[in-house]
């Protein structure tokens, strides 16, 4: 009797263990391929619960799945979605997807704006073998995008087959400068819903040659009442001049910084005009992709103090991490920011931590 209660205890031994050894992998598997994910732990990982449509705009500056520097940014009123731009390598379509896909619920992007020809504005668009392009993620209503460039690199290639593919299909192509010129059927404004524009303006290099590819970037500003929101790509120090002096330019409630934050762009001529009083940088902050040099790497200390001679409201995407000059890797800084307003009420939430940059440990150390 005292045999058959051992080997009974001991199968109940092993099968708690069984039941203990599942638990824990299943403990781990949620924590990989979902906790992280979902947490911001990765990059482009935390999706911010929905927001409410009614009334309210909201726009998302994502962190992109990688390591890489690059632009998108999702745009919300209502049920009319826009899109600027799908860097920063084609994996990043995945990561862009996943989020887009928690707000964009019918598959449709009324608007898709592409700034510039440099692969961490366009790659996620051009998609590979591998990766497949947003185009055909999604049903793009209306392209606009760079009337110049002087790429002829694989990706913008790709780019172009993508994008016509999505024309065949359906979609309506401009350029930035028709948009200005209101020719073709382009406009220089698109309501986005009652209270809300989509305005483009004229950048000096849609139709004369630039030195820099990121001076043809398209520009353009979103308004929301007295509240002002503009984006200008990759444009570098004499296209923000030409900008000034060839626009009205509004005062802005938030400004996305040009470039990065690259020490080349956000220069004083734009700035004084503008006067931002919030700024989000699309970056991974203190990277070696461009520089080695601590003060210009992204956002440069440059920009950052020209910034915050007009506000200390600054957040920054993404953080480098174990830099050592030749290797790194990517976590969340403030992760994907959503700036949501009704044109009285505005907030700025990070999906990491929502904190200015001038608070955070890294600005102290590096930028301080």
């Amino acid at each position: 009797m005292a045999k058959s209660k051992k080997k009974s205890s001991s199968a109940l031994v092993a099968v708690i263990i069984v039941v203990l050894v599942l638990a824990i992998a299943a403990g781990a598997y949620w924590y990989f391929f979902h906790y992280r994910k979902q947490s911001g732990q990765e990059p482009g990982g935390n999706i911010p619960p929905t927001v409410q449509k009614t009334g309210q705009l909201s726009i998302h500056f994502l962190e992109l799945g990688n390591k890489y520097t690059g632009d998108c940014i999702f745009i919300q009123y209502g049920d009319v979605e826009v899109l600027i731009d799908g860097g920063s390598r084609e994996s990043s379509a995945d990561t862009i997807e996943r989020y887009v896909d928690r707000y964009c619920t019918d598959g449709v992007l009324e608007y898709v704006i592409v700034t510039h020809a440099d692969q961490d504005h366009i790659a996620a668009f051009a998609g590979n073998k591998t990766y497949k392009s947003l185009f055909e993620r999604y049903e793009c209503k209306t392209i606009i995008d760079f009337p110049r460039t002087d790429k002829q690199t694989k990706t913008y290639e790709n780019y172009v087959a993508a994008r016509d593919a999505e024309v065949a299909a359906g979609a309506v192509h401009y350029n930035a400068l028709q948009c200005y010129n209101n020719e073709g059927g382009a406009q220089r404004t698109y309501s986005l819903g009652e209270g809300v524009s989509m305005n483009f303006l004229y950048n000096y290099y849609y139709d004369h040659k630039a030195t820099d590819e990121n001076n043809y970037s398209v520009c353009m500003y979103i308004k929301q009442g007295e509240y002002n929101y503009l984006f200008t790509g990759d444009l570098e120090e004499k296209g923000e001049e030409y900008l000034v002096q060839k626009n009205e330019l509004p005062q802005c409630k938030l400004f996305k910084a040009g470039h990065h934050g690259s020490k080349t762009s956000s220069t004083d001529a734009l700035l004084k005009v503008i006067k931002p009083e919030y700024v989000c940088v699309c970056c991974c902050a203190g990277s070696p992709e461009y520089t080695v040099t601590p003060e210009n790497t992204f956002p440069t200390s440059d920009a950052l103090a020209r910034i915050s001679k007009y506000t200390e409201n600054i957040y920054v995407t993404s953080l480098a991490v174990n830099v050592d000059g030749k290797t790194w890797d990517v976590a969340p800084f403030n992760g994907n920011i959503v700036v949501q307003s009704d044109g009285e009420a505005f907030s700025v939430t990070g999906s990491n931590h929502s904190e200015k940059l001038k608070d955070t440990e890294w600005y102290l150390q590096n930028r301080a």
